[in-house]
C-alpha cells in the first residue's frame, strides 16, 4: 500500500547524502532491518519511477522511519529539496529483511558507502549479543553517522580507499584480518558488490552463517516488473529472483555474484 507520509526533519550529513526522518504509524510500527521503501519524487515524467531506499531506523514509540540517500540523478535530486511540512507518496516497508541474531551471540556488520545504513538499523534491533562493525568509505568527508554507530556496536572499524581515515584501503582487509583469530556467528553485509562477494566468499569458506542485502535500481518495487532480478543458485543449477520480493535480503550461499 502507499501512503503520503510527511517530513518531520530533513538534513544533509555530506556532499551529496541527505537524511530524512518520515512520520508513518504503520511504516514505522512494522518496518523491520533491512527493508525499504518505494518512494516518488515527482508528479512529472523528469522522476517517473520511485526510488528505493534503505530503513535506516525506525521509531514505532514516535510513529516515524529514517532514510539516508544519495542524490544521484533527478529523481533524488528534487526529493533533496523537500523540506519539514511537505508530503512524499510513499510504498513500504517492502521486501524481505535481515535474520535477527539470538541472545548471546556474536555478530558482524560490513558495511560500504551508502549501504551502512540499512546496517545501524539492525545492529539498532540486535539486542544482549556482541556487535563488531567494520565500515568503509572513499574520505574522511563521506563519513556519515559514526556517533550512531559507535553507540549500537562493541567495536566500530572504519577503513577509507584514500587513508584520510582509520585504515587506508578496503574494509574487506581488516575484516579479513579479525577472522584469522574471531570467528562471529553471523554477519552481514550490504554496500558495493565487489566488497559482499569478498565477504560472503570469506564467510562461506569457514562455515560461518552470512545474509547479504542486494542494492538495485527498481521499477514497481513488488515484484511485478522483473527489472530488479539477480543470478541466484537453485540446487545444481541457477535461476533468477526479484531483488525487492524475494530480498533484498539474501543468504550469501545463494548468491551467485
Amino acid at each position: 500500500m502507499n501512503f503520503d507520509v510527511v517530513i518531520e526533519k530533513t538534513e544533509k550529513l555530506a556532499e551529496n547524502i541527505y537524511f530524512l526522518r518520515l512520520r508513518s504509524e504503520r511504516i514505522s510500527a512494522e518496518a523491520v532491518p533491512g527493508q525499504f521503501v518505494n518512494i516518488k519524487c515527482h508528479d512529472g515524467l523528469d522522476a517517473f519511477l520511485r526510488r528505493p531506499i534503505s530503513i535506516m531506523r525506525a521509531n514505532p514509540a514516535e510513529k516515524t522511519f529514517d532514510i539516508v540517500y544519495m542524490v544521484r540523478g533527478k529523481g533524488t535530486r528534487i526529493l533533496s529539496c523537500l523540506e519539514c511540512g511537505d508530503t512524499a507518496d510513499c510504498v513500504g516497508p517492502l521486501g524481505r529483511g535481515f535474520t535477527l541474531p539470538e541472545k548471546g551471540e556474536r555478530i558482524c556488520v560490513i558495511g560500504g558507502g551508502i549501504g551502512v545504513f540499512p546496517l545501524l538499523f539492525l545492529l539498532e534491533r540486535s539486542k544482549d549479543v556482541h556487535k563488531t562493525a567494520f565500515l568503509g568509505f572513499r574520505t574522511r568527508d563521506m563519513i556519515v553517522l559514526q556517533k550512531d554507530f559507535e553507540k549500537v556496536s562493541d567495536r566500530l572499524v572504519i577503513s577509507t580507499d584514500d587513508g584520510s581515515f582509520g585504515h587506508k584501503g578496503l574494509i574487506t582487509n581488516p575484516f579479513i584480518e579479525y577472522l584469522q583469530t574471531e570467528k562471529p556467528d553471523r554477519v552481514y553485509t550490504c554496500g558495493p558488490l565487489p566488497m559482499m562477494k569478498a565477504v560472503a566468499e570469506a564467510c562461506i569458506e569457514r562455515n560461518i552463517f552470512c545474509e547479504v542485502s542486494m542494492e538495485q535500481r527498481m521499477g514497481c518495487g513488488i515484484g511485478a516488473c522483473l527489472v530488479c532480478v539477480c543470478k541466484v543458485r537453485h540446487n545444481d543449477d541457477f535461476g533468477y529472483e526479484r531483488i525487492c520480493r524475494d530480498g533484498p535480503v539474501f543468504s550469501a550461499e545463494k548468491i551467485i555474484f
